[in-house]
């Protein structure tokens, strides 16, 4: 039996991946450091993340599945302080750590349009990271998703979150006109295409993880809120003024909810692409089965990170 270890594995993408392993008939390592505080109901063997460890905890394992990142930057009070930088920094280590323990194959989660000259540190730490994985040598797989939905409401954070906006105020807004694109995949798609590329025998592959359907922000507004019954104006409002409301509802329910940066690289259309889409499973035939529980409750990105 192979062995693949995968980060993030009591967490969400992760989770998914490693449940997809195990029906393949793989034997699951988690590289987590939240063991004892997040549920292993899949009783999977865990392991510290390597920059926890002074041991190589990748020996053995003949594939890693690296969903490990951080959606912001964050030195608040009340949660401990993480940042893109300490991700990359990070994410090299685990990298270095697969090349010394002989890893067969890598798959890596990154984003579409990573950019080294961006001046939003997501996108470019994540080209960063590219670049670092292909000087290791060991073949590999590079994953560039959007934006992650399903199975449940509460763990699709963002339409959640946008949902929750729908029913709690009367208006919502676009950055600028809206006709920027976004492509969401459906995480047990993105679950099943890190296993075809875990089990691939390509030395490097680079696959744009986007689901079936693109919609400009406006329409994905729209598609929310016809799906949920909901009327609401859409505003176009400038990108700084955006960020100032997005950041008082956040203090309102105690988290970050969406930041400048994120607004930046949405208007920019950094998360959508042209060319072949491999999701089958639609957004809107999603939206249309969750409804009746999209944004009932908000769902926090800090209380996950605790």
């Amino acid at each position: 039996m192979k062995t693949i270890a995968i980060t993030g594995v009591l967490g969400y993408s992760g989770r998914y991946v490693a449940e997809e392993a195990a029906r393949r008939g793989w034997h699951v390592v988690g590289l987590t450091n939240s063991a004892g505080r997040l549920a292993n109901p899949a009783g999977h063997e865990l392991r510290p993340m390597p920059w926890s460890s002074r041991e190589n905890v990748l020996e053995g394992v003949d594939v890693l599945v690296n969903t490990y990142w951080v959606r912001f930057s964050y030195a608040g009070a009340g949660h401990s302080a993480f940042s893109h930088a300490e991700a990359v920094e990070n994410t090299k280590l685990l990298f270095e750590s697969a090349r010394r323990a002989g890893v067969g194959r890598v798959v890596h989660t990154s984003i579409t349009c990573p950019d080294a000259a961006s001046p939003l540190p997501y996108f470019r730490g994540k080209a960063e990271l590219e670049r670092a994985l292909a000087a290791t040598g060991l073949p590999h797989s590079i994953l560039r998703p959007a934006i992650l939905f399903g199975e449940t409401a509460a763990e699709s954070i963002l339409i959640n979150n946008m949902a929750w906006t729908l029913r709690h105020l009367p208006a919502v807004a676009t950055f600028g006109w809206g006709r920027y694109g976004v492509q969401p995949i459906h995480v047990q798609d993105f679950a099943e295409l890190a296993m075809n590329e875990a089990e691939s025998i390509i030395p490097a592959h680079i696959v744009n993880a986007v689901g079936p359907e693109t919609y400009s922000f406006r329409e994905l507004w729209r598609e929310l809120a016809r799906s949920m019954g909901i009327c609401r104006p859409i505003v176009p409002v400038p990108a700084w003024l955006g960020a100032m409301a997005a950041g008082v509802l956040g203090r309102v329910v105690g988290d970050v909810m969406l930041t400048r940066d994120e607004i930046d690289g949405l208007s920019q259309g950094r998360l959508a692409v042209p060319g072949p889409t491999v999701g089958t499973r639609c957004l809107s035939h999603w939206l249309r089965e969750n409804a009746s529980t999209l944004g009932r409750e908000y769902a926090s990105e800090l209380a996950r990170r605790k």
